[in-house]
């Protein structure tokens, strides 16, 4: 703050004004009461992230990732930038204005790529490469930065998570996309935009919920994933094609 009082008399002298010392004095009560309204507001906020908020932020972040990456790199970012929430250290990298214009450029990319039908399958299939391990990389930034056993634990969780929820969209939108209309994509795809912003608001406000809602998500994925079997089984042969046979069926050819 004493910095900034500085800041504020040297452009009052630019300017061609001169205060006295009454009046510096004045203006240095009025940064320093400034300073401690905001230092009062952000205290709070700064004060909710304990360890169950930090979990629950590392699997969010994992298990959002899977379906919508890009959104999740942009909402965390924003809420970190706009002060929402406190970024842990090894976020903060998402509040830059560069990373953010990035994620919210592909984010618009997605949406739109996301409700074409058969094309939301090709966007999928591309994005699976980077999904999962981005799921797993944003987990362990919740802890790395100040556990390395935290951090790799995180992001092997954040990873799982991350990999269930890609398998359970992609299975289910592959049977969705068997039905010739374009609205059941829609709505799919709709919900999967208001799940992502569910998911991060729950995270970062109400964690023992978002823990309960994360139990309740993963028994509906594993369900889907069972009863949609057939529809598993292509998604993983389009990955195949995407990313090529193994070396062992390369050798063998």
């Amino acid at each position: 703050m004493q910095e900034l009082f500085q800041q504020i008399v040297q452009w009052l002298h630019s300017m061609g004004i001169h205060p006295n010392q009454e009046t510096a004095q004045a203006i240095g009560e009025a940064v320093g009461q400034a300073g401690t309204a905001v230092g009062g507001a952000v205290a709070p906020v700064v004060a909710k992230m304990d360890m169950a908020s930090l979990m629950a932020l590392a699997a969010a972040l994992g298990w959002a990732s899977g379906f919508r990456l890009y959104a999740v790199v942009f909402l965390t970012g924003a809420m970190g930038y706009a002060g929402w929430i406190p970024l842990p250290s090894g976020l903060n990298i998402l509040a830059h204005p560069a990373v953010m214009a990035a994620s919210g450029f592909m984010l618009l990319v997605e949406f739109f790529a996301d409700k074409i039908p058969w094309v939301d399958s090709v966007w999928d299939s591309i994005n699976s490469v980077i999904r999962i391990p981005g799921g797993a990389l944003l987990a362990a930034g919740v802890f790395g930065a100040d556990s390395a056993t935290m951090g790799l634990v995180a992001g092997l969780l954040g990873g799982g998570l991350a990999a269930t929820s890609f398998a359970t969209k992609a299975t289910t939108r592959a049977a969705i996309n068997t039905s010739p209309e374009p609205f059941s994509n829609w709505l799919a795809s709709f919900f999967e935009d208001g799940l992502v912003v569910l998911v991060m608001w729950l995270a970062t406000t109400h964690p023992v919920a978002f823990g309960v809602a994360l139990v309740v998500m993963l028994l509906v994925s594993a369900l889907l994933l069972v009863v949609l079997y057939k529809f598993l089984l292509t998604v993983v042969v389009k990955l195949r094609r995407l990313f090529g046979r193994t070396s062992f069926e390369s050798n063998s050819a």
